[in-house]
């Protein structure tokens, strides 16, 4: 651990469930970096993802983007693909992209699949899997409209999935957004996170929230501060 990060560490109360907004207010004056980190929110849930029927998988698209250029591939063929490249795709293809990504290729952030053309890129599941690029009909990647998933993703769409511990974490932008930005964007996303609940969830569903930057130290967040009234 650093010297930086062990003095920001020192300066977190961690016995204390911070306002969202004194949460980013300390979140900007403990960034000890010189580059752009991005803001992550990470929300304890009160489920079993062990259990099939309280997996909460979704995406949802933040007011305010991610502030990065998210560089997205669509498998798509005839009239499909010619709306994804009017839609802002940096990459179109079918066989073609998959003898690319089977030689190495990887320069692409998302991406998003025609049901027809499922079986191609099934090919590549050992490959897209491990590193969360594989398309899904939950998070909106595996659909005929083409057109809206690739302007849904390029405007800011996060995707969210838990983790074994019934963790998730969601990217919320950047640390040299506005603090309102990032409130907004937060909000966004517990929403999205409510919608989603498991009706066989019993108990406390928003359990925890922590909101980090990519090399700070995680901060307690009331979870009062954002989740609806």
């Amino acid at each position: 651990m650093s010297k930086k990060h062990a003095d920001a560490k020192e300066k977190i109360d961690k016995t204390k469930q911070y306002d969202i907004q004194e949460a980013i207010d300390l979140l900007k004056e403990l960034k000890h970096t010189k580059f752009d980190e991005t803001v992550d929110l990470a929300v304890n849930l009160g489920v079993d993802p062990r259990k099939s029927d309280q997996m909460v998988r979704g995406s949802v698209v933040l007011p305010h983007g991610l502030g990065k250029t998210i560089r997205v591939l669509v498998f798509a063929k005839g009239e499909k693909a010619t709306e994804a490249r009017e839609a802002g795709a940096e990459f179109v293809g079918a066989e073609d992209i998959v003898e690319k990504i089977q030689g190495g290729w990887l320069d692409f952030d998302k991406v998003v699949a025609t049901p027809d053309v499922m079986g191609l890129v099934g090919k590549l599941g050992k490959v897209l899997g491990p590193r969360g690029l594989m398309p899904n009909p939950k998070s909106g990647t595996v659909t005929f409209d083409v057109g809206k998933a690739v302007k849904d993703i390029t405007a800011g769409k996060a995707d969210y999935r838990t983790e074994k511990a019934g963790v998730v974490h969601v990217a919320i932008g950047k640390s040299s957004f506005d603090k309102e930005k990032l409130i907004d964007n937060a909000r966004t996303v517990i929403k999205s996170l409510e919608k989603a609940k498991p009706s066989s969830s019993k108990g406390k569903y928003l359990k925890k929230i922590s909101i980090s930057s990519t090399m700070g130290v995680g901060i307690p967040v009331s979870v009062s501060s954002l989740a609806s009234a």
